[in-house]
């Protein structure tokens, strides 16, 4: 089951040729796929041959092969992990029963949703990202974006062969809903609000992919816990290769503050106006980018309290993160949660049953995870003798879905007024100014082993190859 057959059109691990009808489907819509790439892909990529990886195999000890390929040849399949065909459901009402290999009917709509809203994010974040390779800061780089783009398209396989397979006509056109709507469109926007917000320059991808992947993590490593065994196969691959998009996030963002403390170092300076002269990114700009990102990202976790993240928990179709490594009974019935909300001019926790109050146990989760990250990016200024510190903002600021909704919170987490929000929102959100200050630093720069001024070069290669080989050859 490990391997992955290569010889057929639709690269597969899971005998997709002794389901002609699936099969048939699948290829119809793989020109569909195809004509999407086309259209919404990243622009002006059609003719570069890039050193990409390409899964070979699912095996953990040698899942992946690199060479040079058009991105449009890429070959994009459907791999799902091994099956155990004694898993049983760990959580949830149906505890202890054997784990599901088809869709049980009384959960049918809830499952079809949790798949199409995961798969929607994966053709949306490319359109997001389509015309960054415009303004790439290295070769390097720009590989690393398409290796994102080639992947998110093959996450959004993953995803269509479950709805083609396992949701009759139904998922069908819910697979060609995905290729229709548009990240931003007023008309036919994508299912999530972060997935309709531009990415217009490079620090914002590698805030993108650091906060809003990671999100994604977590999404993912709920599901990989779901009674529905096919969907938890698929995500614990998919998994394997979020992993490099996180990194892209986080290591981009690293060499972004190396570079900048360099400069204060040369300069002797943290004046925000004499390193911007200077053409590199001031710390609090990039502070002003961590507080939006994160915001936007911990909204993506959904209402604080929610009778879906209930109802999906007690169902068994979608778990919490590391399920099996919790200490309690996996039930969860009769225990409690602490969620904020904002009462007289302050915030407070209240005690809400935990089934209600899931979507918030996975937004803590992440939150430390993100905070960890955050923590290694500080190492770097404290390496480089630079006495500030980035941080997260308070999980209440800046937030636009549940109880926390349009409550106007620093960053601190002070409940403030209206008034002193307009006045201090351009310290702790990026302004248009901020906004076109970066987008001013944004030139291409495609030449092996050469970085734009406010980036500094990565500490290895890709794969074992030297910082300067040709990652990208342009024909």
């Amino acid at each position: 089951m490990s391997a992955i057959n290569y010889s057929e059109k639709i690269p597969n691990n899971v005998n997709l040729s002794e389901d002609r009808t699936l099969q048939r489907a699948l290829e119809q819509w793989q020109p569909n796929f195809i004509s999407w790439w086309d259209d919404m892909g990243p622009e002006g990529s059609t003719d570069m041959d890039v050193y990409l990886r390409t899964a070979v195999s699912v095996d953990p000890q040698g899942w992946a092969s690199f060479g040079h390929v058009k991105m449009r040849d890429y070959r994009w399949g459907i791999f799902l992990n091994p099956g155990d065909a004694d898993r049983q459901i760990h959580f949830g009402d149906h505890k202890g029963e054997k784990a599901w290999q088809d869709v049980p009917g009384e959960h049918r709509a809830n499952l079809r949703r949790i798949i199409v809203t995961q798969g929607d994010t994966e053709p949306a974040s490319v359109e997001q990202q389509r015309h960054l390779g415009l303004t790439a800061p290295s070769m390097y780089d720009l590989r690393n974006l398409f290796q994102i783009n080639v992947e998110e398209g093959r996450h959004l396989w993953a995803m269509v062969y479950l709805l083609h397979k396992h949701f009759g006509r139904d998922g069908r056109e819910e697979a060609e809903g995905l290729l229709e709507r548009r990240s931003g469109d007023v008309n036919n926007p994508r299912i999530l609000g972060a997935f309709n917000e531009a990415t217009p320059d490079w620090l914002s991808f590698f805030m993108f992919t650091y906060f809003t992947d990671r999100d994604g993590k977590y999404q993912l490593c709920a599901l990989a816990e779901s009674a529905f065994d096919p969907l938890a196969r698929t995500t614990k691959f998919m998994l394997t290769e979020e992993a490099h998009h996180m990194f892209v996030g986080e290591s981009g963002i690293s060499r972004v503050i190396s570079r900048t403390a360099q400069a204060m170092n040369e300069l002797k300076t943290d004046d925000a106006g004499k390193l911007r002269a200077a053409g590199v990114i001031d710390l609090p700009t990039i502070q002003r980018y961590i507080n939006f990102h994160f915001s936007v990202t911990v909204d993506l976790f959904g209402a604080d309290e929610s009778s879906n993240a209930a109802t999906f928990y007690s169902s068994g179709l979608k778990g919490r993160y590391e399920e099996s490594k919790r200490g309690d009974d996996h039930v969860l019935k009769g225990q409690t949660y602490q969620v904020l909300e904002a009462r007289g001019g302050q915030l407070v926790e209240k005690e809400v049953p935990m089934l209600n109050a899931l979507n918030e146990v996975l937004r803590d989760d992440y939150i430390k995870d993100s905070v960890a990250g955050v923590g290694r990016w500080n190492r770097v200024l404290e390496k480089a003798g630079i006495p500030v510190k980035l941080s997260v903002p308070h999980k209440a600021f800046h937030r636009n879905i549940g109880a926390l909704k349009g409550v106007k919170v620093s960053p601190d987490g002070r409940v403030v007024s209206e008034a002193e929000w307009s006045a201090k929102v351009n310290n702790w959100l990026p302004s248009g100014d901020d906004r076109a200050f970066v987008a001013s630093l944004m030139g291409r720069v495609v030449e092996p082993g050469k970085f734009a001024n406010w980036i500094a070069p990565p500490v290895m290669g890709i794969n074992r190859q030297p910082v300067d080989f040709e990652y990208v050859r342009f024909n």
